[in-house]
């Protein structure tokens, strides 16, 4: 059963046709990566699970509902989401800012469950817990974003470029790291990434856009051996010889 869907899904900003009458879907414990240049929809798209962003035509569906039938806030607090800068509260410390949706939602122990999460994401709680984002380094700050990504027990994470903007020794560390906690803990993963490596590397399958329109989507195997159009074979060719 899909956890998320898209049909026919529409955006337009202006003149700029972000997404167009894309569709695709994303089924239970799955991680499917979105991946094209930049100003491809894969953003908008992401955004669009958790009603940051609405669509123009098109519906939206979130665990076989759709999500214009569900509060914007509450879906937000029952969805884990990452953006590309961590977007950590700085003068909370670390174990407050892991233990914030938990703490939303009303449930019984959310500094608990905030020291769970730091667990699963590699950092000690005892360590880290009472520390301030600013002093914790880059890959420190993805890990804790990720973690209270997760502290709620969410069924499904939006994870929009999170590795980005680290270096690349720190970006293979948090690779490793999310396929580790993928075989931890029972998610569905929707990744946007504009490293074609990655993308193959972390998602089960994987959705190529350009220019707002779905190019094709498949597992690696089906990308490399059977693509699509010319741009996704010279994307898969820039993956293999980057």
């Amino acid at each position: 059963m899909a956890a998320l869907g898209a049909v026919e899904v529409s955006k337009r900003y202006a003149e700029v046709l972000a997404l167009d009458r894309v569709t695709l879907d994303v089924s239970k414990g799955e991680c499917l990566a979105l991946i094209g240049e930049s100003g491809s929809g894969k953003t908008t798209l992401l955004r669009m699970f958790n009603r940051m962003v609405e669509p123009d035509a098109g519906t939206i569906f979130v665990d076989d509902r759709t999500a214009r039938d569900t509060d914007a806030v509450a879906l937000r607090r029952h969805i884990g989401y990452v953006p590309q800068d961590g977007g950590l509260l700085p003068h909370w410390r670390v174990r407050r800012n892991v233990a914030l949706v938990p703490s939303l939602l009303g449930m019984p122990h959310p500094e608990k469950d905030a020291d769970e999460a730091l667990h699963l994401v590699g950092l000690d709680p005892a360590m880290f817990g009472d520390r301030w984002p600013r002093a914790l380094s880059g890959g420190q700050r993805q890990r804790v974003a990720i973690a209270r990504a997760l502290a709620a027990r969410p069924a499904v994470m939006l994870l929009d470029e999170p590795f980005s903007a680290l270096d690349a020794i720190t970006r293979v560390e948090l690779q490793t790291s999310f396929r580790a906690l993928r075989q931890q803990v029972a998610i569905t993963a929707l990744l946007v990434t504009h490293d074609v490596r990655e993308a193959l590397s972390l998602g089960d399958r994987v959705a190529v856009l350009r220019r707002g329109r779905l190019q094709q989507i498949g597992s690696a195997d089906d990308l490399h051996t059977h693509p699509a159009t010319p741009y996704v074979a010279a994307l898969l060719a820039q993956g293999h010889n980057g």
